[in-house]
C-alpha cells in the first residue's frame, strides 16, 4: 500500500464513521500521511484525528479511537496505534512491499504524479539570473506533475546559452499581463562565483538545484567527478546499475516479480546471500513509498531541492541491496531474486522520474 492509497483508506474510514453517525464532520479532501514522529511507531502516521476534532466537537483521542477501530480492519493494514494527543500510527501488512513494487512498476516514471489535472493555475516569475531561471524551470515541472497548469516568465529574455546548455527556457519575459490565481516569485540566493554553463546541463542544473533556496550554491568541478562523494554521481550511477541488473537478469533467463525479498531456497548455502536482503529492502521500500509525499511537499513549498535530496536518499538505500539481486555462482534464480529485481527496478523508475523532473538525464550506462 502506497501513501496515496493509505490516504484514501483513511478517508474511507472517516466517511464510514460519518455515515454511521459517530462523527459529524465534512470528509476532508485528503489525509496527510507521514513517517511516524518522535514517540510514534509503525510504518506511517496521520494527524487526521486532530484535524477533525474541532469540527466534530470531540476530543482528538476520541476521534482517533473511532477511526482506529475502522482502520484496523481495512485491507493491507496490520495494526493501528494511537499516540500522543491523537496521532494514528499505522503498520502495514507484510505484503505491502509487494503492492508498492507493483504500483511503481505499473506507473513507471509517473509514480507520485497526480492522476488528473487539478485545475490550479500557477504563474512563476523569476529575475534575470541563471539560478532563478533553472529553479523556476524545475519547479514548473514538479508543479505540473502534481496536476497544476503552470506559466513561467522572466524579467528579461534568458541568455540563449542558459537555454542551449541548461535547458532553462521560459514561456514569456517581461511583466505578466494577466496575473494567475497563484503568483510565485522565484528568488533563490544566486550562486557563488563560477559558471554553471561550464559544468554542462546535468551537473550544472544539479549544482543549482541541490542546495536549498536560501543556501548559496558552489559552482566547482567537484560536480563532474565520478566518485561516491558526489551526490549526483551516486544518483545517476544507482539508476544505471538498475538498468544493468535488468539486462543481466534477462541474460540469465528471469525477470522481475514483486514479492518477498527475504525468501530463500533451502538449497542455497551462501551465508552472505542469505543474510543480505531484509533490512536493506525495508529501508529502500520506505524511501520509495515516501516519494509521492516528497513530490507533493516539493510542489507545496516551491522547493526542488527536496526532490534532489530525496533522490540521494533513494540511491543510498538502494546501494546495499544491489549485490544480492542476481544469483551468485551456481545459485539458480529464485523468487527472492525476482522480488529484489522488482524492488531495484522500482527504485530505478523513481530515480529516473525524479531526475527527469529536475531536467537531468537518467543514463542507461555510466
Amino acid at each position: 500500500m502506497t501513501p496515496v492509497e493509505l490516504s484514501r483508506t483513511v478517508l474511507r474510514a472517516v466517511r464510514r464513521a460519518v455515515d454511521d453517525g459517530e462523527l459529524d464532520v465534512p470528509v476532508p479532501e485528503r489525509a496527510a500521511i507521514t513517517p511516524p514522529g518522535p514517540g510514534g511507531c509503525g510504518d506511517y502516521a496521520t494527524n487526521v484525528a486532530l484535524q477533525l476534532a474541532r469540527p466534530a466537537k470531540q476530543p482528538p483521542l476520541r476521534v482517533a479511537e473511532v477511526l482506529r477501530k475502522r482502520l484496523a480492519h481495512s485491507d493491507g493494514i496490520g495494526d493501528v496505534v494511537v499516540t500522543g494527543p491523537g496521532f494514528l500510527n499505522i503498520s502495514l501488512r507484510h505484503n505491502s512491499q509487494d503492492a508498492l513494487g507493483r504500483e511503481i512498476l505499473r506507473l513507471g516514471r509517473r509514480y507520485g504524479h497526480a492522476e488528473r489535472p487539478t485545475g490550479q493555475l500557477v504563474q512563476l516569475h523569476a529575475p534575470h539570473e541563471v539560478r532563478a531561471v533553472v529553479v523556476m524551470d524545475a519547479l514548473a515541472r514538479i508543479l505540473r506533475s502534481q496536476g497544476a497548469l503552470v506559466r513561467t516568465s522572466c524579467v528579461g529574455r534568458p541568455d540563449p546559452e542558459w537555454v542551449r546548455v541548461l535547458g532553462a527556457d521560459v514561456d514569456a519575459y517581461g511583466t505578466p499581463e494577466a496575473p494567475a490565481p497563484l503568483d510565485i516569485n522565484v528568488r533563490p540566493v544566486p550562486a557563488a562565483p563560477g559558471d554553471p554553463l561550464a559544468l554542462g546541463r546535468d551537473a550544472g542544473r544539479w549544482a543549482l538545484l541541490h542546495p536549498a533556496a536560501h543556501d548559496r550554491p558552489r559552482i566547482t568541478p567537484d560536480h563532474l567527478v565520478q566518485r561516491e562523494g558526489n551526490p549526483l554521481f551516486r544518483v545517476r550511477y544507482a539508476h544505471a546499475r538498475t538498468r544493468a541488473l535488468s539486462r543481466n537478469a534477462a541474460d540469465l533467463g528471469f525477470d522481475a516479480e514483486p514479492g518477498d525479498t527475504a525468501v530463500q531456497d533451502t538449497a542455497v548455502q551462501d551465508t552472505a546471500v542469505q543474510e543480505t536482503p531484509v533490512p536493506q529492502a525495508k529501508a529502500l521500500a520506505d524511501a520509495l513509498a515516501d516519494h509521492p509525499r516528497v513530490l507533493a511537499q516539493a510542489a507545496a513549498h516551491h522547493a526542488p531541492d527536496r526532490l534532489a535530496r530525496h533522490l540521494v536518499t533513494v540511491a543510498d538505500a538502494l546501494a546495499p541491496l544491489l549485490p544480492a539481486v542476481l544469483p551468485r555462482g551456481a545459485e539458480k534464480p529464485s523468487a527472492a531474486h525476482r522480488a529484489r529485481l522488482a524492488l531495484a527496478e522500482a527504485a530505478g523508475a523513481v530515480l529516473a522520474g525524479g531526475l527527469t523532473l529536475l531536467g537531468i538525464d537518467a543514463p542507461e550506462h555510466l
